[in-house]
């Protein structure tokens, strides 16, 4: 009996060393450590487009003019131009020159064309879409003319300082070189640019 009430005396003894070690410290405020809050970086939403750009065409005209003035054939050349950067939207003007040998039926050649261009897009970051319009050059065996034209076209910016571009253009020519022949034009256009 004796060693029934040392076994009940121990336990007592234990169980309540046991509960005030599980109990200390529970009047003092826990000490809770700062949470690190995640640093957010802002995603730049468009791509700086402002600065002065210049590079190649490879493309293909075609030609529909009066009578039996007709022709198609593919074009090269150069362009170089500048353009200013709002924010979303792009402002910017360019100076191309695309070379061909159109024959148009027999009756005539066309030789190369001269693009003085406004053109104004919307920033869409790494893409710029644009809406372009202005006087055109026309040299062919029949003389020169100026006509207009109006157009889309479309830049992306593989790099900071290279874009990949395409663009439609509709132009409209009328009595080429005083020989009476009017003729409608157009052209596609893949470009490749460097900017600087």
């Amino acid at each position: 009996m004796k060693t029934f009430h040392k076994f009940g005396a121990a336990s007592v003894l234990v169980t309540s060393l046991i509960g005030t070690t599980a109990f200390a410290g529970n009047l003092a405020e826990p000490i809770l450590e700062p949470v690190a809050e995640p640093i957010y970086t802002p995603v730049a939403v468009g791509t700086d487009w402002t600065g002065a750009y210049g590079g190649l065409n490879l493309g293909y005209a075609d030609i529909d003019g009066d009578g039996a003035a007709d022709g198609d054939d593919a074009t090269y050349g150069v362009h170089l131009g500048y353009d200013y950067d709002f924010g979303r939207y792009v402002l910017g003007g360019e100076l191309e020159y695309d070379k061909t040998d159109i024959d148009l039926g027999g009756a005539a050649s066309a030789d190369s064309v001269t693009r003085l261009k406004l053109r104004g897009g919307y920033d869409m970051g790494r893409t710029l879409v644009y809406a372009t319009a202005g006087a055109a050059r026309l040299d062919s065996s029949l003389g020169k003319d100026t006509g207009e034209f109006v157009g889309l076209g479309v830049a992306y910016q593989v790099t900071d300082r290279f874009t990949v571009g395409g663009e439609v253009l509709e132009h409209r020519f009328e009595d080429i070189g005083g020989s009476g022949v009017d003729a409608d034009a157009t052209t596609f256009n893949l470009r490749g640019s460097l900017r600087f």
